[in-house]
């Protein structure tokens, strides 16, 4: 989807409709999912969730491709719901910072050598 929805130098309109249906359906699958369980695997956050969080949640929270509003993602409330219970994680937070360049300072750590490092960062901005 992204390819054709942001970076095609053509823009091809069914391969964007095709592939954002796609994702439309994956998304309702997930949200569907997620109404029966707090995560995908149940009650606990486990390595289910830290592998499609990182695409899944970024489209949610609209930071993929400028698509939020094309996908109409805020009606999967379950998806929602998920993505900012992840997103808040400490884990996380760091996670998303290491080998960051763009973006808020704070958000960013080009180079990690040692937990100290997330120190330094907070103590910047």
């Amino acid at each position: 989807f992204g390819h054709f929805y942001a970076y095609a130098p053509v823009k091809i309109e069914y391969a964007i409709d095709r592939f954002a249906m796609e994702v439309k359906r994956q998304l309702d699958v997930l949200d569907r999912r997620l109404a029966e369980s707090r995560f995908i695997a149940g009650d606990d956050y486990t390595i289910a969730d830290m592998a499609i969080w990182p695409w899944y949640g970024a489209l949610a929270k609209g930071l993929l491709y400028e698509a939020a509003e094309f996908l109409s993602v805020h009606e999967y409330k379950n998806v929602n719901r998920w993505t900012e219970e992840i997103a808040v994680r400490p884990a996380v937070k760091r996670g998303r910072m290491v080998n960051r360049t763009w973006g808020d300072k704070s958000s960013q750590l080009p180079e990690r050598h040692d937990a100290s490092d997330f120190d330094k960062v907070a103590k910047e901005s």
